[in-house]
């Protein structure tokens, strides 16, 4: 009886532990949700700073002077960073890139494919693999009338008990032909991290 009584413990043991093991769980999660897993620049911050920027500049009067009669051709540089995080700036520009073009008021050209549209180009005009009549021609693409470019630039300070990390995103819109700057905006966020100390 002892025997059997022992050994129906360890087999309860046994399965309350397999019942207490770690497992990882996948689930999906809200894209637009605050993220707040650490203090340094997360997906929060990108959407932040990318909507209200292109919501800023699609509201500026000098925007509806631009695209009264037309919708101006952009092309928008890389976003410089400026932080001493590894940010992936190239996600900030495709955010305001598709904004702008959802709204409408814009066209672009991509600068970032131009070697690829010439190898493209270049194939088509000089394999001898493409009908003639139905090749592109080099010379017929339409040039940007403006520029989008800004920086992402951070301050950071710490002390044992306290970080904060301060982000700036500028953003300005030049007119190539003449060199103006039409445009121009800045947005900042702030984060801090704190120890909390627990009194039991």
């Amino acid at each position: 009886m002892n025997k059997l009584l022992v050994t129906a413990t360890i087999s309860l043991a046994l399965i309350a532990l397999g019942g207490c093991t770690n497992k990882s769980v996948v689930r999906y999660g809200d894209a637009t949700a605050v993220e707040t897993t650490d203090i340094n620049f997360g997906s929060t911050d990108l959407q932040t700073i990318a909507g209200q920027m292109t919501d800023s500049l699609l509201l500026s009067p000098v925007v509806g002077t631009l695209t009264a009669n037309t919708r101006p051709i952009l092309f928008v540089e890389s976003i410089k960073n400026k932080t001493s995080e590894h940010i992936d700036t190239e996600s900030i520009t495709d955010s305001i890139s598709t904004k702008l073009l959802r709204s409408g008021k814009f066209r672009f050209v991509d600068m970032a494919r131009v070697a690829a549209v010439q190898e493209q180009l270049e194939f088509q005009q000089n394999s001898g693999m493409v009908d003639a009549s139905k090749a592109v021609a080099f010379g017929q693409q339409v040039g940007a009338q403006y520029m989008l470019y800004g920086n992402l630039a951070s301050i950071v300070k710490s002390n044992k008990d306290k970080s904060d990390v301060y982000y700036k995103f500028t953003l300005r819109l030049m007119d190539l032909k003449s060199g103006l700057v039409e445009w121009a905006d800045e947005t900042e966020i702030r984060k801090t991290k704190e120890k909390m100390f627990i009194s039991w």
